[in-house]
Protein backbone atom coordinates (compact mmCIF):
# COMPACT_ATOMS: atom_id res chain seq x y z
CA UNK A 1 0.00 0.00 0.00
CA UNK A 2 1.54 3.54 -1.00
CA UNK A 3 1.25 5.95 1.57
CA UNK A 4 -0.41 9.42 0.61
CA UNK A 5 1.65 12.42 1.57
CA UNK A 6 0.08 14.69 4.61
CA UNK A 7 -1.66 17.64 2.69
CA UNK A 8 -1.34 19.73 5.79
CA UNK A 9 2.07 18.90 6.48
CA UNK A 10 2.34 19.71 2.64
CA UNK A 11 0.54 22.66 3.16
CA UNK A 12 2.19 24.15 6.86
CA UNK A 13 5.65 23.08 4.85
CA UNK A 14 4.51 25.70 1.83
CA UNK A 15 3.16 28.04 4.27
CA UNK A 16 6.50 28.63 6.62
CA UNK A 17 8.45 28.70 3.17
CA UNK A 18 6.08 31.91 2.09
CA UNK A 19 7.02 33.42 5.42
CA UNK A 20 10.64 32.71 5.49
CA UNK A 21 11.16 34.10 1.84
CA UNK A 22 9.02 37.29 3.01
CA UNK A 23 10.93 38.17 5.85
CA UNK A 24 14.32 37.26 3.57
CA UNK A 25 13.37 39.41 1.08
CA UNK A 26 11.86 42.61 2.86
CA UNK A 27 15.00 42.51 4.25
CA UNK A 28 17.25 42.30 1.29
CA UNK A 29 15.39 44.32 -1.13
CA UNK A 30 13.00 46.69 1.10
CA UNK A 31 9.17 46.66 0.84
CA UNK A 32 9.03 48.93 -2.10
CA UNK A 33 11.03 46.44 -4.78
CA UNK A 34 8.87 43.35 -2.36
CA UNK A 35 6.70 40.99 -5.26
CA UNK A 36 4.26 38.31 -4.38
CA UNK A 37 5.76 36.96 -7.20
CA UNK A 38 9.71 37.11 -5.93
CA UNK A 39 8.17 35.43 -2.68
CA UNK A 40 6.70 32.63 -4.71
CA UNK A 41 9.81 31.90 -6.66
CA UNK A 42 11.87 32.38 -3.54
CA UNK A 43 9.32 29.76 -1.94
CA UNK A 44 9.08 27.49 -4.37
CA UNK A 45 5.21 27.76 -4.54
CA UNK A 46 2.88 29.44 -7.24
CA UNK A 47 1.38 32.51 -6.58
CA UNK A 48 -1.96 31.50 -6.28
CA UNK A 49 -1.08 29.58 -3.41
CA UNK A 50 0.17 32.83 -1.60
CA UNK A 51 -2.97 34.51 -2.68
CA UNK A 52 -4.85 31.64 -1.29
CA UNK A 53 -3.70 32.45 2.26
CA UNK A 54 -3.36 36.26 1.88
CA UNK A 55 -4.83 39.01 0.39
CA UNK A 56 -1.70 41.70 0.06
CA UNK A 57 2.18 41.30 0.38
CA UNK A 58 1.67 43.75 3.55
CA UNK A 59 -0.33 41.07 5.27
CA UNK A 60 2.04 38.45 3.93
CA UNK A 61 4.97 40.59 5.78
CA UNK A 62 3.10 41.01 8.97
CA UNK A 63 2.63 37.06 9.44
CA UNK A 64 5.76 36.88 8.37
CA UNK A 65 7.31 39.51 11.52
CA UNK A 66 4.69 37.42 13.51
CA UNK A 67 5.82 34.14 12.91
CA UNK A 68 9.22 35.48 13.82
CA UNK A 69 8.48 36.98 17.36
CA UNK A 70 6.54 34.08 18.33
CA UNK A 71 9.38 31.63 17.34
CA UNK A 72 11.55 33.41 20.53
CA UNK A 73 11.61 31.70 23.43
CA UNK A 74 10.81 34.97 25.16
CA UNK A 75 7.69 36.22 23.42
CA UNK A 76 5.17 34.87 25.90
CA UNK A 77 2.45 37.30 25.82
CA UNK A 78 2.48 37.99 29.80
CA UNK A 79 5.31 40.51 31.36
CA UNK A 80 7.53 39.55 34.33
CA UNK A 81 5.53 40.47 37.67
CA UNK A 82 8.18 39.84 40.19
CA UNK A 83 6.78 42.95 42.19
CA UNK A 84 9.54 44.85 41.63
CA UNK A 85 7.94 46.68 38.56
CA UNK A 86 11.28 48.98 37.86
CA UNK A 87 12.84 45.75 37.47
CA UNK A 88 10.49 44.03 35.62
CA UNK A 89 9.95 47.02 33.13
CA UNK A 90 14.03 47.58 32.36
CA UNK A 91 13.91 43.71 31.65
CA UNK A 92 11.06 44.13 29.06
CA UNK A 93 12.45 47.33 27.62
CA UNK A 94 15.93 45.80 27.34
CA UNK A 95 14.78 43.29 25.21
CA UNK A 96 12.55 45.56 23.06
CA UNK A 97 15.65 47.63 22.57
CA UNK A 98 17.39 44.18 21.52
CA UNK A 99 14.59 43.20 19.06
CA UNK A 100 14.68 46.59 17.73
CA UNK A 101 18.47 46.67 16.90
CA UNK A 102 18.26 43.09 15.08
CA UNK A 103 18.54 42.72 11.50
CA UNK A 104 16.01 40.09 11.08
CA UNK A 105 13.49 42.16 13.47
CA UNK A 106 14.52 45.58 12.00
CA UNK A 107 13.70 44.94 8.12
CA UNK A 108 10.35 43.50 8.60
CA UNK A 109 9.51 46.20 11.19
CA UNK A 110 10.31 48.81 8.95
CA UNK A 111 8.24 47.71 6.34
CA UNK A 112 5.17 46.86 8.24
CA UNK A 113 5.24 50.44 9.93
CA UNK A 114 5.98 52.07 6.10
CA UNK A 115 3.06 50.04 4.82
CA UNK A 116 0.97 50.72 7.81
CA UNK A 117 0.77 54.40 7.01
CA UNK A 118 -0.92 53.95 3.59
CA UNK A 119 -3.02 51.14 4.21
CA UNK A 120 -5.98 51.05 6.99
CA UNK A 121 -7.01 47.47 6.43
CA UNK A 122 -3.01 46.40 6.91
CA UNK A 123 -3.14 48.44 10.51
CA UNK A 124 -6.41 47.34 12.01
CA UNK A 125 -4.55 43.96 11.18
CA UNK A 126 -1.54 44.99 12.93
CA UNK A 127 -3.27 46.63 16.09
CA UNK A 128 -5.71 43.44 15.98
CA UNK A 129 -3.40 40.88 15.91
CA UNK A 130 -0.05 42.20 17.97
CA UNK A 131 -0.54 45.92 18.92
CA UNK A 132 -4.19 45.48 20.72
CA UNK A 133 -2.65 42.12 22.42
CA UNK A 134 0.66 43.05 23.57
CA UNK A 135 -0.34 46.48 24.93
CA UNK A 136 -3.16 44.53 27.18
CA UNK A 137 -0.62 42.89 28.61
CA UNK A 138 1.31 45.86 29.37
CA UNK A 139 -1.27 47.33 30.74
CA UNK A 140 -1.86 44.19 32.95
CA UNK A 141 1.83 44.48 34.24
CA UNK A 142 1.09 48.27 35.07
CA UNK A 143 -2.45 47.82 36.89
CA UNK A 144 -0.26 45.01 38.99
CA UNK A 145 1.83 48.14 39.76
CA UNK A 146 -0.70 50.54 40.85
CA UNK A 147 -2.17 48.08 43.14
CA UNK A 148 1.17 47.45 44.51
CA UNK A 149 1.32 51.47 45.09
CA UNK A 150 4.00 51.58 42.67
CA UNK A 151 2.27 53.59 40.30
CA UNK A 152 -0.36 56.19 40.38
CA UNK A 153 -3.42 54.95 41.19
CA UNK A 154 -5.46 57.14 38.47
CA UNK A 155 -3.07 56.86 35.81
CA UNK A 156 -4.12 56.88 32.41
CA UNK A 157 -2.34 53.31 31.56
CA UNK A 158 -2.82 53.89 28.00
CA UNK A 159 -1.22 57.31 28.40
CA UNK A 160 1.43 55.49 30.29
CA UNK A 161 2.78 53.11 28.13
CA UNK A 162 2.85 55.94 25.20
CA UNK A 163 5.25 58.10 27.60
CA UNK A 164 7.25 54.52 27.79
CA UNK A 165 7.59 53.71 24.61
CA UNK A 166 7.02 56.89 22.04
CA UNK A 167 10.95 57.68 23.24
CA UNK A 168 12.37 54.45 22.09
CA UNK A 169 9.67 54.39 19.09
CA UNK A 170 11.24 57.62 17.86
CA UNK A 171 15.15 57.27 18.31
CA UNK A 172 14.95 54.36 16.21
CA UNK A 173 12.28 55.76 13.41
CA UNK A 174 14.53 58.31 12.94
CA UNK A 175 17.57 56.45 13.74
CA UNK A 176 18.39 59.42 16.28
CA UNK A 177 20.90 57.34 18.48
CA UNK A 178 21.67 53.63 19.50
CA UNK A 179 19.79 51.38 20.66
CA UNK A 180 21.15 50.12 23.96
CA UNK A 181 20.43 48.45 27.53
CA UNK A 182 21.11 51.79 29.14
CA UNK A 183 18.75 53.62 26.97
CA UNK A 184 16.16 51.46 27.97
CA UNK A 185 17.04 51.54 31.66
CA UNK A 186 17.00 55.42 31.44
CA UNK A 187 13.59 55.32 30.11
CA UNK A 188 11.79 53.25 32.68
CA UNK A 189 13.97 56.01 35.20
CA UNK A 190 12.10 58.26 33.36
CA UNK A 191 9.29 56.96 33.07
CA UNK A 192 8.82 55.59 36.71
CA UNK A 193 9.73 59.44 38.18
CA UNK A 194 6.55 60.52 35.65
CA UNK A 195 4.43 58.11 36.86
CA UNK A 196 5.26 57.93 40.88
CA UNK A 197 2.05 58.14 43.11
CA UNK A 198 3.82 60.81 45.45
Amino acid sequence: MVKQPNPARRSERSRQAILDAARELVSEVGYAKLTIEAIAARAGVGKQTIYRWWPSKGAVVLDAFLALSEAGPERSMALPDTGDVAADLKTVMRATVAEFADPAFEGPIRALNAEIINDPALAAQYREKLAGPVDEAKKDRLRSAQRAGQLAADADLDLALELLYAPLYQRWLLRTGPLTPDYADALVEAFLKAMNPA
